[in-house]
């Protein structure tokens, strides 16, 4: 019999013994883990997949009878509100496997007529860079009434490279298999199939899994799930027991400030990346939330909230005993769009709803929280030539009172939680720091429970910066007040590197020789995967604003902060 034909055969009997339930092809009553119908012996033998951690899946439930998905419609809109990226949920925390060579996944679906059900495979773990997802390598499995489809991308655009449908009379449960064999990707039911020539989805020799749903349709069911020539490794929250000398975290520890060090970390990377994940272990005792608690992210439906990603940075903190801050209640960006459509009348109480469940959510898992964001205009339009406040769907229904409202709803929902108001641009003298500072007397006239101000401290452009001088003297105003400050999101624009160097420390200085600025935290860790990034890149165009660059090298910044901590010391 020739070898294509016998291959053929063996992955069609493959597909029957799985209708069939899978034990009726070995005589033993175990699961088949001879070799697959490749030729390649499985790592592992045949491994059930949903024996492992689904229960931190975006929509999923666990059940006795599998998982339970249910479709949240997660998009990632625009910066000014407009369009709506797809953001399919990830299984971060779920089984991920090691592959080389050839390999094979099964799943059983049971579909509700009307649902369409998507399964992912990733090579690479799409990534978020500042409201804007990079698709990486990865296929999606899509079954249909009528159809099954196979969709490839590549990691070099955002279409897909391949996109390959077949008829098929869908049942309410069938299983679908998918192989990749001899530089091709196949998937069948059946006696149907479809193949692509494989571009390198799994080169990085791991697969991490996702899934889908239509929102409002009947929630489908992943029923089974495995997998042979795989192996499969535990999910990674805890980073490196032993501490360096040299990292920021204990240098910063050991000043008499003992100065929280933090930065604005990412699900995505610390799971999939095991040197990002090393870096945010080892270097910071401070985590802020960089896009997870955006509202878009954590309630991108009326009555849905997705607290998984929210929950696996809290978790990775207290794995690694950092505190955490949180980014951001209130915002005019980053809002879904069933958010900005809500009716002027309902905008008080869908505001106040969503601060007393996120707040009320992380209670005791937080030590601070950014309740309002960025709350003036980014122009010098006021009538006195100061910014005014910028218009946003809460500006606009509530004027001003809404960042009092916001606020007595975080103190309501966390009272332990410290509450702060962040903005852009109030380090230097003039029109913006003096309509800030202005704010915030009025706040605090009106009884409202704030605590500090985030200074942003973003330097984006060539020949700005910071004057350290300046800087402390608004730090102390603001003391003055009875309130704390905090370095809330710096990064440097690569002037040049002893440039950037210069103002990372200069600004760490600042905070340093002021008792009331509570942290210092850096909007990032590395290039790799910085929100400068250029928007919607293949390949991707990183800046170059942050200590590490791509390859995780450290910058002449990361020595100046260092040597900054240790003047501290003396």
């Amino acid at each position: 019999m020739p070898n294509v034909f016998r291959a053929r055969l063996a992955l069609f009997v493959s597909g029957l013994c799985l209708l069939a339930g899978g034990a009726a092809c070995d005589p033993s009553g175990d699961r088949d883990t001879r070799p697959t119908a490749s030729g390649t012996a499985p790592a592992s033998g045949r491994v059930d997949l949903l024996a492992g951690d689904w229960s931190h899946l975006p929509g999923g439930t666990v059940g006795s009878g599998g998982v339970r998905i249910h479709g949240l419609g997660r998009q990632i809109v625009e910066q000014d509100g407009t369009g709506g990226q797809p953001h399919p949920p990830v299984n971060l925390r779920g089984p991920q496997l090691t592959v080389h060579g050839d390999f094979q996944v099964s799943a059983t679906l049971h579909r509700p007529a009307g649902q369409i059900a998507s399964l992912y495979l990733y090579g690479e773990v799409p990534i978020v860079y500042d409201e804007w997802l990079q698709n990486r390598r990865g296929l999606r499995v899509t079954v249909s009434d009528r159809d099954l489809k196979l969709t490839v991308w590549d990691g070099r655009s955002a279409a897909p490279v391949a996109d390959r449908t077949a008829p098929i009379t869908s049942p309410a449960t069938i299983t679908v298999t998918f192989e990749r064999h001899g530089g091709v990707l196949m998937l069948s039911t059946g006696d149907t199939r479809v193949s692509v020539p494989d571009p390198g989805v799994f080169d990085a020799g791991s697969v991490t899994f996702g899934v889908d749903a239509v929102p409002g349709a009947p929630d489908w069911t992943l029923a089974a799930l495995d997998a042979d020539g795989v192996a499969v490794r535990d999910t990674p929250l805890a980073g490196q027991s032993s501490q360096s000398p040299d990292s920021l975290r204990v240098l910063a520890d050991t000043t008499g400030r003992r100065l929280p060090i933090g930065a604005a970390m990412a699900a995505e990377p610390l799971i999939s990346d095991d040197g990002y994940r090393t870096l945010a272990a080892t270097q910071f005792s401070m985590l802020t939330t960089e896009n997870a608690l955006k509202p878009q992210f954590v309630h991108p439906g009326p009555d849905t909230y997705d607290f998984t990603e929210g929950d696996l940075l809290a978790d990775f903190a207290a794995a690694n005993d950092m505190r955490v801050h949180a980014h951001t209640l209130v915002f005019g960006e980053a809002n879904p769009r069933w958010m900005q459509q809500v009716a002027l009348a309902d905008r008080e109480r869908v505001m106040t709803e969503h601060i007393r469940t996120v707040a009320g959510h992380y209670r005791g898992r937080v030590a601070e929280w950014d309740v309002v964001n960025e709350p003036l205009s980014p122009d010098d339009d006021g009538p006195d030539g100061r910014p005014g406040l910028r218009e946003h769907l809460w500006q606009e229904a509530m004027g001003e009172s809404y960042i009092d409202k916001a606020f007595i709803a975080a103190r309501a929902a966390d009272p332990e939680a410290k509450l702060y108001l962040n903005e852009f641009g109030a380090e230097a003298d003039g029109p913006r720091w003096d309509a800030l500072y202005d704010l915030v007397v009025r706040l605090q006239e009106r009884g409202v429970p704030i605590d500090g101000v985030g200074f942003q401290s973003h330097i984006h452009e060539a020949g700005d910066h910071v004057d350290p001088a300046v800087l402390r003297s608004h730090i102390a105003d603001l003391a003055e007040l009875g309130l704390s400050a905090r370095i809330s999101e710096i990064d440097v624009y690569g002037e040049s590197p002893s440039v950037q160097a210069g103002q990372f420390a200069g600004v760490l200085g600042a905070c340093l020789s002021e008792p009331t600025c509570t942290s210092f935290s850096i909007w990032g860790i590395t290039d790799r995967y910085g929100s400068t990034a250029e928007h919607d890149s293949y390949p991707l165009e990183t800046g170059d604003e942050l200590p590490w660059d791509q390859q995780l090298r450290p910058k002449p910044a990361v020595a100046a902060l260092r040597d900054t901590l240790r003047a501290a010391r003396r």
